[in-house]
Order: structure tokens, then sequence, then C-alpha cells
């Protein structure tokens, strides 16, 4: 594995920039994919985002500062990217963003990459009400186990607001799955 740090400058010269590219993607490509998942729902409409998100990165690689860890910056960038997509969606369909949100959770059931049973389908449902901010919190923690210094890199907010997030995230999950 190479040091990130000696990464990012071979992504900032043009002789290293492919090969260094080409490494950054096959080292993040996995993890990016399922945070994107995991608020686009939907396999095809990840892949497509994922794509976004090494785009900007390769552009905007020049203005990585190194204040924050590189997988923070990009992790950023792909939940920017995922709930940008989400609303361009929604406005294209006509639709409210949480009309989609729940035709997303509905479809699902029928996406042949979708591997969860129906107690994973009631916890995207009830993920589906959350405002996107607790989905995002809950998602990194819960699924990702991320530590919450890491969310607050990523998602640029303060720890405790992050686990107040959390904690509302899961009390509400909890009341859907008690009510449905």
């Amino acid at each position: 594995m190479i040091a990130e740090e000696t990464l990012v400058q071979e992504l900032k010269q043009k002789e290293s920039q492919v090969r260094a590219f080409e490494v950054l993607v096959n080292t993040y490509k996995e993890r990016l994919y399922w945070h994107i998942r995991r608020i686009v729902l939907d396999h095809a409409d990840a892949d497509d985002v994922l794509q976004n998100t090494f785009i900007k990165v390769y552009r905007n690689i020049d203005g990585f500062k190194g204040d924050s860890k590189l997988y923070s910056w990009m992790y950023r960038i792909a939940t920017n990217e995922s709930l940008t997509f989400l609303k361009q969606k929604s406005k294209k369909a006509g639709i409210s963003d949480e009309e989609l949100k729940m035709a997303l959770v509905e479809n699902l059931q029928s996406d042949v990459y979708f591997e969860g049973d129906e107690i994973q389908l009631k916890l995207q449902k009830a993920l589906a009400t959350l405002p996107d901010k607790q989905k995002l919190v809950f998602n990194m923690k819960y699924f990702q186990d991320m530590k919450y210094d890491e969310i607050s890199a990523a998602l640029e907010t303060s720890v405790g607001a992050l686990k107040t997030s959390y904690h509302l995230a899961v009390k509400k999950i909890e009341t859907y799955l008690k009510t449905n």
C-alpha cells in the first residue's frame, strides 16, 4: 500500500498521475461504492455516481490541501455527488425527494444486486424516512463502522453534533421498526 502523502504527490505530477490514479481507484473504489450505494440505493446509479466522484477527484486533486485525509476528502465528494444526484433524479421525475427515496426502497425488492432479506428491506425503509444528515451519519457509523472523528472529517461536522444525529437516527429507526 502506497503512503497517502506519496499518492497525493504522484497524483499532482503529470508523469505519475495516470498510474497513481489507478492505485487510487483500486484502493478506494469498493468502500466509496458502498457508501454511495447506501445513499442512492440503486446499483447502476451508484456506479454512475462513483464514476462522477472519481472524475471530480481527478480534476480537483490540485485543490486538495491535505488538511484532512485523502479518503475523508473523497468521501465528502462522494456524499455531495450522491445527494446532488438524488435531487436531480427527483426533479427530473417531478416528485419530491421523499417520494423518490420511498420509490428507491420499493425497487430494492426487484434489484438483482440487493442481497438483503426482509429485515434489511425494512431497515432500508426506515432509513428512507430519515433526514439526509441522520441517514449519512447512521450509514457511516453502523454499516461502515467509522469512528466519529472520521465521520466528522468527512462531513465537516462536530463530533457532538454527529453523536446527536446518530442517537436521533437510532431512535427514529427503532420507532419505525416497532410500528411497521
